[in-house]
């Protein structure tokens, strides 16, 4: 498993010939979109009523449910509190051989019951590490002890070029007290993970 990130909460996960994509988003942020196919698209908010979907060639989920495809399991669990009549949020939670994922999207406060059961089994947590208007580092560094995943890797964090408001990671990782490890991309591998006996945290560079 190869992961890519290109800013915001976008990230490329790919699995052999499986490809995933999560929150691809507008160039008029400052920054190059995620481009080519993808055998799955998660969106973790959008409008509602649901716009019409462009067709694409790949799946697009954009609220919760019970899917697989392609022999993947993923399982949407939606943010009741934090969505209103105008829009919903919806986490991810993405199941396969090397490694259980969570995609916690524009979550921003701490997460309901059901979802803190499903966490409870994540390896790799995708987390918002930029203020607001996303969860508060407080609450991250309350829920990574309390699930313990194997790493955590930040998004919605200030880069270059980005055209909005965000805070820098800093302030992240101090309130979570855990070393970065800065990578340009990350690999996984359950054999890897294994070896793996303290949460660490992977920034990746766009």
């Amino acid at each position: 498993m190869v992961i890519n990130w290109y800013g915001e909460g976008c990230f490329k996960v790919q699995i052999g010939d499986f490809t995933l994509v999560s929150d691809p988003f507008d160039s008029k942020l400052g920054l190059n979109p995620a481009r080519g196919k993808f055998d799955v698209l998660l969106k973790t908010i959008s409008a509602w009523p649901a716009p019409e979907e462009e067709k694409q060639e790949g799946a697009v989920l954009i609220g919760p449910g019970e899917y697989e495809i392609k022999g993947f399991e993923i399982h949407g669990i939606p943010l009741t509190k934090e969505s209103s009549d105008n829009f919903f949020k919806t986490i991810y939670f993405v199941k396969t051989e090397d490694a259980n994922l969570c995609f916690l999207g524009h979550i921003a406060d701490y997460p309901d019951e059901d979802a803190l059961g499903e966490l409870k089994s994540v390896d790799v947590l995708f987390v918002p590490a930029g203020g607001k208007p996303f969860i508060k580092p407080e609450l991250v560094a309350k829920l990574v002890k309390q699930i313990n995943p194997k790493i955590i890797v930040p998004m919605f964090f200030k880069v270059p070029g980005l055209k909005r408001q965000a805070s820098d990671i800093k302030e992240f990782v101090d309130e979570l007290e855990i070393k970065v490890e800065l990578e340009e991309k990350l690999t996984i591998k359950k054999k890897d993970l294994a070896e793996i006996k303290v949460t660490k945290i992977v920034q990746l560079k766009i």
